[in-house]
């Protein structure tokens, strides 16, 4: 039977490959590989794996074949996290928490297939972007519920509306994520540049969408503020109060990349590093969310 620290383990490489993989998936576009094999499930007709080409670069090839081999990795990991917590019976919150993993890995890969096929549209683009974020934070409530004893009823270690507080500043993280895959829809990186087929872009101009991205993240940043406050009044609990310093730490230094984009027009290796921080303050405010209510083990 897998230990505690086996399970934990387990849903920790489930996060970080849930979260790497969409960090990959940006280093596919910003290198304009996102058709470097221009069809699914296949990457060449006939072959899986890639073959010469005269009009498709090696290096295009080998990048998005990469991404799409990692994508066994996040199987591989969602596929232990579900036999470990079915061998170790563990309750029934938590393995519905492992099964959504494999689950939506499959439909990951089917978007991502979609994306491909379409001719890399904008708009699916971001379904995949966005379909990413929500595993990882699926894949944080995992880790954190496997932590917790199966006995014993959850209890909330905060009042009530600073729980709707943190709901609300996650709702507006959401609207910050939409707003920067249409940031993304109207930038410089289409994920492909070949001569003879053009990306389809988002028409809008893209100082818009900026301004209304920068003004979302601020809204919730100030929201977190205010939260942080909130928490501090009523004397919240430590592991509380340090998931949201870290959350807060996020949250500035990606706002902190994403003026540094706009001011040094979008270099593609701040690409990656914005989709990461995307991912980090997506796990950071699903871990603050789940630090909020905790089970305890009863006593004997």
């Amino acid at each position: 039977m897998p230990s505690l620290r086996v399970q934990r383990l387990i849903a920790f490489l489930v996060i970080l490959t849930q979260g790497g993989i969409s960090v990959t998936g940006a280093i596919v576009r910003v290198t304009a590989s996102g058709l470097g094999c221009p069809t699914w499930p296949q990457c060449f007709p006939g072959s899986f794996t890639p073959v010469p080409h005269a009009e498709v670069a090696v290096v295009h090839q080998v990048v998005e074949f990469g991404n799409r081999m990692i994508t066994f990795l996040v199987v591989l990991t969602a596929a232990a996290a579900v036999l470990a917590v079915t061998r170790a019976r563990r309750r029934r919150e938590v393995l519905i928490y492992a099964w959504l993993m494999p689950a939506s890995t499959v439909v990951q890969a089917v978007i991502g297939g979609i994306t491909v096929l379409t001719g890399l549209l904008w708009w699916t683009v971001a379904i995949h972007l966005l379909a990413s974020m929500a595993m990882v934070w699926l894949a944080v409530l995992l880790f954190v519920k496997i932590g917790q004893p199966d006995t014993g009823a959850p209890t909330t270690v905060v009042p009530k509306p600073l729980r709707q507080l943190t709901v609300l500043s996650a709702i507006v993280l959401a609207a910050v994520l939409v707003t920067g895959t249409l940031v993304t829809g109207a930038g410089p990186h289409a994920g492909d540049k070949s001569l003879d087929r053009v990306v389809p872009r988002l028409q809008v101009e893209i100082t818009t969408l900026v301004h209304m991205h920068s003004s979302l993240l601020v809204a919730y940043l100030s929201l977190v503020v205010a939260l942080g406050f909130g928490l501090a009044a009523v004397r919240a609990t430590r592991p509380v109060m340090l998931r949201l310093g870290v959350l807060v730490a996020l949250v500035c230094a990606q706002g902190l990349v994403g003026v540094v984009q706009f001011y040094t027009n979008v270099p593609a290796a701040l690409v990656a590093v914005h989709v990461a921080g995307a991912a980090a303050c997506t796990a950071a405010t699903a871990a603050l969310w789940a630090s909020m209510r905790e089970r305890v083990q009863p006593a004997n």
